[in-house]
């Protein structure tokens, strides 16, 4: 009887060593696929965009699949000037993906995000656009579908079992920017080979998509180019031309405002010249580029009738 009793009492402890050892085995393999980034435990791939617009077209191609943080969203704070924060240069310390627009436009955010191991998506270079070049390419279509396609590149490096996911994203943002790409043909049939003028050639990408000719002045236009004060003659000669008729339409980036566009819109609206009103950074109203751009085509197309 003995005997019995010592055998039932070792295959129960064996049992239950066995399902200790079970559970064991259980908690680290649940541990594994979490670090891994296992079925129920992902964590998004976190993101972060040097300003809104690049931020709202990265939200697009990853979904719920990205956490998006965009540094740069007051239309009242001009990039090209801005002093990031310590604040700001950690947030890219903890990105998966950085997206910067590059072009020397937010060098601050270029050199923050070179610093880290976060994937650089630079836009400008994306789309063949230097330093030196016209840094305000996300009025261009080329551009922005460059960056699409790079951003979903990164997310791809960075998830690669999710690549059917971002491939859909993908083609759902390209859907979206056809229409609008279908909307700018539209209005050019109004539009092109009409002069405009600017105050600062933010939206220059957008008029020549359009197939608008550029009339700025050319002693105001490479002074703005240079970030200078445009010479008297060069005032004159800019008010002369709005005066005169030879220029249809003025757009006017209102993040740059000062006596000397004060001037010249004065002039514009004297001459009865229509003016379109641009910003740098997306509105808050907008709640993707692709909405913003919509919107300024009608503003074009309402300007030119």
């Amino acid at each position: 009887m003995f005997n019995v009793k010592r055998v039932i009492a070792v295959a129960v402890a064996a049992g239950t060593l066995f399902a200790l050892a079970a559970c064991g085995s259980a908690n680290a393999a649940g541990s594994s696929d979490a670090q891994a980034g296992g079925a129920g435990a992902t964590k998004p791939i976190e993101v972060v965009a040097s300003i809104n617009q690049w931020g709202s077209v990265a939200k697009e191609l990853g979904g719920d699949l990205v956490d998006v943080t965009s540094i740069m969203s007051n239309t009242n704070v001009e990039a090209h000037d801005y002093e990031p924060t310590s604040q700001d240069v950690a947030k890219f310390h903890g990105a998966d993906v950085a997206v910067v627009n590059g072009a020397d436009y937010d060098s601050w955010a270029s050199k923050a995000a070179g610093s880290t191991r976060a994937a650089l998506v630079d836009v400008a270079e994306s789309a063949g656009v230097g330093e030196g070049g016209n840094p305000h390419v996300w009025f261009s279509a080329k551009a922005r579908e460059a960056a699409a396609d790079a951003i979903t590149k990164a997310y791809v490096a960075a998830r690669p079992a999710d690549q059917a996911k971002f491939e859909e994203l993908n083609k759902a943002w390209k859907d979206r920017e056809a229409a609008l790409e279908s909307k700018i043909r539209d209005a050019s049939a109004k539009l092109a080979g009409k002069p405009y003028a600017a105050t600062e050639s933010v939206a220059w990408y957008l008029a020549d998509d359009l197939g608008m000719t550029d009339a700025t002045p050319s002693g105001y236009a490479q002074a703005s180019a240079n970030e200078s004060e445009p010479s008297p003659a060069d005032l004159k000669q800019y008010t002369d031309a709005l005066a005169g008729g030879s220029i249809g339409l003025l757009v006017f980036n209102t993040q740059e405002a000062d006596a000397t566009t004060d001037q010249i819109t004065g002039a514009a609206k004297a001459a009865n010249v229509p003016i379109v009103e641009v910003t740098e950074q997306m509105p808050a109203e907008y709640a993707s580029l692709t909405d913003w751009m919509s919107a300024l085509v009608d503003r074009f197309a309402e300007a030119a009738r």
